[in-house]
């Protein structure tokens, strides 16, 4: 089925914001241009308005000025892309879904870990490696997953509830932490907004994490044992590479029949 103009109009601008964020000296796409403007709906015209006002130098400010445009465009375009921008605004985590289009789900996971899939409602993707040069040796950077015949012995399932408490810590850092999620002012609005994130995937999605709690308890207490405290089966790459080590993970896995949803805090040195 193919999509409505308006959706393409969404996708195609996003990713021109983002091309611009990183650099990119690009003219409006065709689609963005003249009488697609105009079909692209109330949102498009407002952002395309609103870039169209922005001088393009100083190049550095014309940049933080159409980051600060991606970022309203995008919590404008839906409440799911507005809690994970509220609960990852100071965090640098991996989101990113994709479709489910095998049997064994975990070739779906494979494919959004090695970003050769989109997300199949064009909705937010934070992933602040994707144009990391790293990626040159290690493709996934910075994941290196075990082949799919290893998922079982490093994922395991985890209760609705648990899936949330693992979300929300991943706002957290790895080391030196002042303020865990389990106690600020905002916890149950954070909990709110993980919980918005995982209602995407329905009543009837599975999840499963490399947490090794989850091996014993398919309900570990991710708020009360926070970042800090939570060991797992590592899925990132041991390579040393652009001066950082990476040494902690944590990671979620949502499946449902149509979509897989990646999750994944990792700590860097």
């Amino acid at each position: 089925m193919p999509l409505p103009a308006d959706r393409l109009a969404l996708d195609l601008l996003d990713a021109h914001l983002e091309a611009l964020c990183d650099g990119a000296d690009l003219p409006l796409p065709e689609g963005l241009v003249g009488p697609s403007a105009r079909e692209a709906g109330r949102l498009a015209c407002w952002a395309l308005d609103r870039l169209r006002s922005i001088p393009r130098e100083p190049k550095d400010a014309f940049v933080r000025q159409v980051g600060s445009l991606l970022e309203e465009f995008r919590s404008r375009r839906c409440p799911w892309n507005a809690a994970a921008l509220r609960l990852f605004d100071d965090a640098s985590p991996f989101v990113a879904a994709g479709p489910r289009r095998h049997e064994d789900w975990g070739h779906d996971v494979l494919a959004v870990l090695h970003r050769s899939v989109g997300d199949p409602r064009g909705w937010l993707r934070l992933d602040g490696y994707r144009r990391n040069s790293a990626r040159d040796s290690v493709p996934a950077y910075p994941f290196d997953p075990p082949p799919i015949s290893r998922f079982p012995d490093r994922l395991y399932p985890v209760e609705a509830a648990a899936a949330v408490g693992a979300v929300a810590v991943m706002s957290e850092e790895w080391q030196s932490e002042p303020a865990p999620v389990r106690s600020r002012p905002d916890r149950d609005a954070m909990v709110a907004d993980a919980r918005t994130l995982l209602d995407r995937y329905g009543p009837t999605a599975g999840y499963w994490t490399n947490a090794t709690a989850a091996a014993s308890d398919p309900a570990p207490d991710f708020l009360a044992a926070g970042l800090a405290g939570t060991g797992s089966h590592s899925f990132l790459t041991s390579a040393y590479i652009n001066g950082l080590d990476l040494l902690e993970d944590l990671g979620l896995i949502a499946v449902t029949d149509d979509e897989v949803g990646v999750f994944w805090s990792f700590g860097a040195y």
